[in-house]
């Protein structure tokens, strides 16, 4: 009879430096021998790509994934109003816990700004976050939708 193993395998750090996590961003040729792309070398850091390329896509947008992403864009022209920034903090954590479950968000500021120019606007989105299975690390991403 087989004996399932239900028990959490615990966190691995990242302790090689020869193995990567993921894709660094923007895209770019690879300087060593690590691959083609340029590779993040942490989790933490494959984490922040991650929440940066959640948040700056929309909903839609992904072929074969139409609930991948988030509408900010149509929040940019929308009074600026607490009501306004609760939605969309709730739009952020509610898609980050869909798609990103093990990170867990500590701090989520979101502001507006209207520039001079007419039909400008831009949201800056701070979102200071760990990954659930290791408290200890800490990362921030601040991620600015608009012009």
């Amino acid at each position: 009879m087989a004996i399932r193993d239900t028990k959490k395998k615990p966190f691995i750090e990242d302790r090689d430096d020869n193995i990567s996590i993921g894709i660094d961003l923007p895209f770019r040729k690879s300087g060593g021998a690590g691959g083609w792309f340029a590779s993040t070398p942490t989790t933490i850091e494959a984490v922040k790509n991650n929440i940066r390329n959640l948040v700056q896509t929309e909903q839609g947008e992904r072929y074969m994934q139409p609930r991948l992403g988030l509408n900010l864009r149509k929040y940019m022209f929308e009074q600026y109003t607490e009501e306004t920034v609760l939605m969309v903090q709730n739009d952020i954590l509610t898609t980050l816990g869909f798609w990103l479950p093990f990170v867990e968000v500590k701090q989520l500021d979101v502001s507006m700004e209207e520039t001079d120019a007419v039909g400008k606007n831009k949201m800056t989105i701070f979102i200071v976050f760990n990954i659930t299975r290791d408290p200890t690390t800490l990362g921030s991403v601040q991620v600015e939708i608009g012009d």
